[in-house]
């Protein structure tokens, strides 16, 4: 008889449950058939992949030690949770993930009892695990906060203020440092993973705390000495001297694919650990899979791609980027002028700054997840006489929003803010959704705000932003491409605070913010062809507004639509606010404002996205109509 094929091990694992089920020995099949899975999964859907292969034998570590879902695990930003989704019983569905209706790209709440904290920004998880810990010490319970965290998250100071108040937590609070570009300290071979099974143990850790306690009886001098003596040998094996100082226990470094060393760690840490641990583990992004290990961002983010070749699929043919465009304009902007620099956060090939960096290295800044430093180093570099562009995605200038107060919006500083991904952006949903920029900007003296709403509109508000030096200037466009339209030889420097008019009419004005505008017009062609004479009009700005523009329309027009790609607060608000202040709804004019919806919207296609917030043309029609149907009787069936 031909034997029968194993039943493959992954097929056994539902849970966790079933998987603290199984011999150490089956770990490794297990850790292999899941990056398989993985693999497959992400070349059907696209998505974060390097980030994921690296933490598959961490996955199945945590898992296998810990007592999840009581023990309460968090994985900063999440992106590199697509093993963990399969392992927590949602492997049915891993092949909907970043699909509309499916599983999204990081951990969610409301998708399973596995993923006790929503992440997708930087940097949050140990806060995060420190308050699981916390409740749990008041509550007199037992579960642990968990919080694996990326040596790119610990740029941001939110790691460290975490770090600083741990010792609140006791015990219950483990960090994994998830080093997977080695840029701490790189393992050592045998004595490395022995020194890292010592020092988490329950000997060592008892010994430590014995001798502290009994130095801090010595007279003072001989205190220090002791300190100091215990500092250097801990920094001599293993580095980690700093997470010490801020009250953590530090083990590592360990091989974070080689589940021998790994789990008696975890184990050791579980059982032994006094207070706050931090363990020290090193992986490669992209491990297990060729491609992902060979390119230079380790397949971070990818599209759908043939898994035996690893090609992935290209994007049709089409109008450049917007973050392309930009990227050409600001250095074109640098070339004429040597104070122009730009200072990006983590994100140099997402904002394209990464091609400015090449040709000016020197005037060029990464500083990592730091939004918050970001954005006062930009101002100090503005206060000293220097033109800087602040590059980032609208969901993480969130993070910064009061350095934008108080650091350059108070003090009026020429800081120029490049906000990409500006509006909804698809798969990642609304996590990175740049729905509430304009809301938040437009609300500060002093600031100015533009929209593009083509890449050529952008070009022109690149070099209208290069030249402003009367204080702070933000200018947002999406993610994706543009629009087709030709790019201009040269920018044109556009008035502040003046809109223009696209297209003329009498009866009904639909002023436009952002890239509706292709809606916008679409909608008035629609409008026409039922005998309503529409204007269209780019207002460029959503501050300062284009006053006279707007109230010679309102006066002339009998509806006036606005519509925007952003929350409510933004160019809707400030509209209504300037037609209440004028008295200019007094003679019975029809004001509409379309926005985004007061919800966070899930993950889908960028264009039904879109359709769901009622942002295109048919949606813009409808509006207009019910918006006459309150001033004529019997217009219903007239325009039907």
């Amino acid at each position: 008889m031909t034997a029968q094929p194993a039943t493959p091990l992954l097929d056994t694992v539902q849970t966790p449950r079933e998987l603290r089920a199984l011999k150490p020995a089956q770990l490794r099949q297990l850790a292999d058939e899941l990056r398989a899975e993985t693999i497959a999964a992400v070349g059907q859907t696209g998505g974060h992949l390097g980030s994921g292969l690296g933490v598959v034998e961490l996955t199945v570590a945590l898992h296998y030690v810990f007592d999840t879902p009581a023990d309460r695990l968090v994985w900063d930003v999440g992106h590199q949770a697509y093993p963990h989704k399969i392992l927590t019983g949602r492997r049915d569905r891993i092949r909907t993930l970043r699909q509309g209706g499916g599983l999204s790209g990081f951990t969610k709440r409301s998708e399973s009892e596995y993923d006790p904290f929503g992440t997708a920004h930087s940097s949050t998880s140990i806060s995060a695990a420190l308050g699981f810990a916390v409740a749990n010490k008041i509550k007199g319970v037992p579960g642990r906060g968990i919080a694996v965290i990326g040596d790119g998250a610990m740029s941001a100071g939110m790691a460290y203020e975490a770090m600083n108040n741990a010792a609140e937590a006791g015990n219950l609070l483990i960090v994994i440092l998830n080093d997977n570009d080695m840029s701490i300290a790189p393992p050592v071979g045998g004595l490395s993973a022995y020194l890292a099974k010592l020092v988490s143990s329950r000997p060592f850790l008892s010994l430590r705390d014995l001798a502290r306690k009994i130095s801090r009886r010595l007279p003072e001098p001989l205190h220090k000495a002791a300190r100091k003596t215990d500092e250097f040998a801990r920094g001599m094996a293993m580095g980690g001297t700093l997470f010490e100082e801020l009250g953590m226990y530090y083990v590592g470094p360990v091989d974070g694919h080689n589940l021998d060393q790994l789990i008696p760690v975890l184990e050791n840490v579980r059982d032994a650990a006094e207070g706050p641990c931090l363990i020290h583990v090193v992986t490669k992004k992209g491990k297990g899979y060729a491609p992902a290990e060979e390119a230079d961002d380790k397949y971070h983010g990818v599209q759908k791609f043939n898994v035996v070749t690893g090609e992935q699929a290209k994007a049709p043919a089409g109008p450049p980027s917007y973050t392309g465009v930009f990227a050409k304009a600001l250095i074109a902007e640098a070339e004429a002028d040597p104070t122009i620099c730009a200072i990006t956060a983590a994100m140099p090939s997402g904002t394209g700054l990464d091609k400015f960096a090449t040709l000016f290295p020197e005037r060029s800044f990464d500083v990592g997840i730091a939004e918050q430093h970001a954005v006062t180093f930009a101002a100090g570099l503005a206060a000293q006489g220097m033109r800087p562009f602040c590059a980032i995605y609208s969901t993480f200038l969130q993070r910064a929003f009061d350095q934008v107060v108080h650091d350059v919006a108070i003090q009026n500083l020429p800081v120029r803010f490049a906000i990409d991904r500006a509006g909804l952006v698809g798969a990642d949903g609304a996590t990175h959704a740049g729905s509430f920029d304009v809301t938040y900007l437009a609300t500060l003296p002093n600031m100015v705000v533009m929209a593009a709403a083509d890449e050529a509109e952008l070009v022109h508000m690149t070099h209208t932003a290069a030249r402003h030096d009367s204080g702070p200037i933000a200018f947002r466009y999406p993610r994706g491409n543009g629009v087709g339209v030709p790019l201009p030889e040269t920018p044109e420097l556009l008035e502040i605070g003046k809109g223009r008019i696209v297209r003329e009419g009498t009866k009904v004005a639909i002023l436009s913010l952002g890239t509706r505008l292709g809606e916008a017009l679409k909608a008035a062609d629609t409008l026409e062809a039922k005998g309503l004479s529409t204007t269209v009009a780019d207002l460029r700005f959503a501050k300062p507004l284009d006053t006279a523009l707007i109230r010679r329309l309102m006066l002339s027009h009998e509806v006036v639509v606005t519509v925007e790609e952003g929350s409510i607060g933004g160019l809707g608000a400030h509209v209504l606010t300037m037609a209440s202040d004028e008295g200019l709804t007094d003679a019975g004019l029809k004001i509409r404002t379309m926005r985004l919806p007061d919800v966070f919207q899930d993950h889908d296609k960028p264009e039904l996205q879109y359709d769901q917030a009622g942002l295109n043309a048919p949606q813009i029609v409808d509006t207009v109509l019910k918006a006459l149907r309150h001033n004529s009787t019997g217009m219903e069936e007239a325009w039907a």
